[in-house]
This record gives C-alpha cells, sequence and structure tokens, in this order.
C-alpha cells in the first residue's frame, strides 16, 4: 500500500496512546443532512488542526458515521462493507448493538483541553443533534486495564498501524478511512477480585505483573488471548488496532473497547469467537466478568471525503 499517495486520515484513528479521552455520542434531528454535512467537515478540520496546535499534549481525534445513519447523510456512495453491529448473544454471555448516529471520538494529555474541545464540538453542533451518551477515559496505570492487566500489548506497531486501521486499494472511494466498532464493557470488579492471581491469569493468559503472554500449549482455550488472537486460512493474524481506554466512576466503570480496521470482518469474526466459542463451545471466561452494554458500527472517512462531501 502506497501511504504517500492516501487522503488525508483522520490522525485519531491511528494515534499512539494518550492520558484521558472523551467519547460523544449523537443522534441527528430529523432532515438536518444539508447543514450536518459542512458542519461535520469544519468538525473534522477543527480537530485535524488541533493536532498540531496542541501537538506538545498529543491532542488527536477523528469523527465516524453510524451505519443506519450513513446513507441518509452520504447517500451517493457507501463504504462496502459497512453494516450494523453484530449482535450476539450465547446463553448468558449477550453483546448487544446500541447503534448511534454519530461518534467523536477525542484525546489528550491534558484534561482541561479534551473539555474545552468537548463543548466547542458541542456548540458546534447545536441545534442539528442530540447528546445521547457521554464517556471520559482515562489511562490507568501503565496502561492497564481496570481488571489490572496490560491491554492492548498486541496492537500494530509503528507504520504496520495504518496498513492495519485504514483503507486502501481495496474500496478506492474509501481510502483512508476505517471501520469502527465500540463496545462499553461494564466490569464486575468485585468479582473480578475476589480471584486468587492464578486464577485471573488463566483467564486471560498472561502473567497479571510482567505481562508475559503464556506459552501456546499452556493457554486454556477460554482464554482470552486464545480467543482474540485469530489466524486466517493462510496463517496470517487477523489484526485490529485497538483504541481502548478505562472509564467510570465508582457507580459504573469498565473499558471503553474501540476497534479500528481496515475491515469489519476481524472484529466480527473476533467477536464470534468470545461470545459464541470455538466449534466445542470454547467461549471468552473473561466474559463471565465483564458486561459489554453497548456496541455500536461507525465508518470513519478520510478527512478529504468529509471536506468533499460538505
Amino acid at each position: 500500500m502506497d501511504l504517500e499517495t492516501m487522503p488525508r486520515e483522520q490522525l485519531g484513528i491511528c494515534a499512539e496512546g494518550n492520558l484521558h479521552s472523551i467519547y460523544l455520542m449523537f443522534n441527528a434531528k430529523d432532515h438536518v443532512e444539508p447543514l450536518l454535512r459542512p458542519c461535520l467537515a469544519s468538525v473534522a478540520q477543527y480537530i485535524f488542526e488541533l493536532t498540531d496546535q496542541h501537538a506538545d499534549s498529543a491532542f488527536n481525534g477523528f469523527v465516524a458515521i453510524g451505519a443506519n445513519y450513513w446513507d441518509s447523510l452520504y447517500s451517493d456512495s457507501r463504504p462496502e462493507l459497512l453494516k450494523p453491529f453484530p449482535a450476539m448473544q450465547n446463553n448468558d454471555l449477550i453483546a448487544p448493538a446500541i447503534e448511534y448516529d454519530l461518534f467523536f471520538h477525542i484525546r489528550c494529555d491534558r484534561y482541561d483541553i479534551l473539555h474545552l474541545v468537548a463543548n466547542e464540538i458541542d456548540q458546534m453542533l447545536d441545534g442539528l443533534v442530540e447528546l445521547v451518551d457521554e464517556e471520559r477515559g482515562f489511562r490507568y496505570m501503565d496502561s492497564r486495564d481496570l481488571t489490572g492487566f496490560v491491554d492492548g500489548t498486541e496492537n500494530p506497531k509503528g507504520r504496520h498501524r495504518q496498513q492495519v486501521a485504514l483503507l486502501a486499494e481495496e474500496d478506492e472511494d474509501f481510502r483512508g478511512g476505517s471501520y469502527v466498532h465500540v463496545q462499553k464493557y461494564v466490569h464486575k470488579l468485585s468479582h473480578w477480585q475476589r480471584l486468587p492471581q492464578q486464577a485471573q491469569e488463566d483467564i486471560i493468559g498472561r502473567t497479571k505483573q510482567d505481562d508475559v503472554e503464556y506459552a501456546s500449549e499452556d493457554k486454556p482455550l477460554t482464554s482470552h488471548i486464545k480467543r482474540v488472537n485469530l489466524k486466517d486460512e493462510y496463517g496470517n493474524s487477523k489484526e485490529i488496532l485497538r483504541q481502548s481506554m478505562p472509564f467510570g466512576t465508582l457507580h459504573q466503570q469498565g473499558l471503553m473497547f474501540i476497534s479500528v480496521c481496515r475491515t469489519p470482518r476481524n472484529f466480527e469474526d473476533m467477536l464470534k469467537s468470545m461470545i459464541v466459542g470455538d466449534a466445542h463451545g470454547h467461549s471468552d471466561h473473561l466474559m463471565n466478568y465483564t458486561q459489554a452494554v453497548t456496541g455500536s458500527s461507525f465508518f470513519a472517512p478520510s478527512l478529504d471525503f468529509l471536506l468533499e462531501s460538505a
């Protein structure tokens, strides 16, 4: 893939980790699309410019459009594989679908800048949309989930992040865009913390303190890593770029799981492996200690697409 000829992507899609995040989910009001398209282009351009202005605090972000709303907003063309969130259920394991029209993902190492930008975005969209959900994430310890395990260890590094996350020649009209899946996981931390550390490590498939992956033969078939580290028929890893962060208060806390990828199939296959399990019914035992309460499918087009479609 020749990244040099790509349209300008929204820089938050492949950005490295941050200390803070804000996630905004909106639904559009009726018949606002002619006004909303230029407004979204302005917000995306604003986020793009702030990335440079606040480079010292690593500000970044992106705008994504819901699978169910895409055709209302951009009726002329649609990303080839864009479809609603793949809701799944296997006995008590549930991955629900709760769709939104728009998703704004902003991150920064300064919380005050994030708060300011979130207010600016809300004002720029005033009268066109309704805020349905808002969460604020944070880096926990040395990039750990609230379960105490390092999160995102398997993420692609360097330029490989773009190769995993961004569409290229497979869908020419949407080069530089990315399929986005968001799930809000609420952890059952009191149950989790009652487990002995060895039991926790067996559920994850890694050591807790020093983040060493179990040898392949030692990983239980129900371990989280076994269920999400999938390969295709040619032996290639089915990779996604995770942009997840812990969120919450004492009342409710967990993980905002965010997958960005050049194909939605890798995420769908991982979710099915976790919830439904393999041919022998081995599902992800981590799902006994956390519950997805949302599941949303979006597409984050390139910045150039948003500006040209305004």
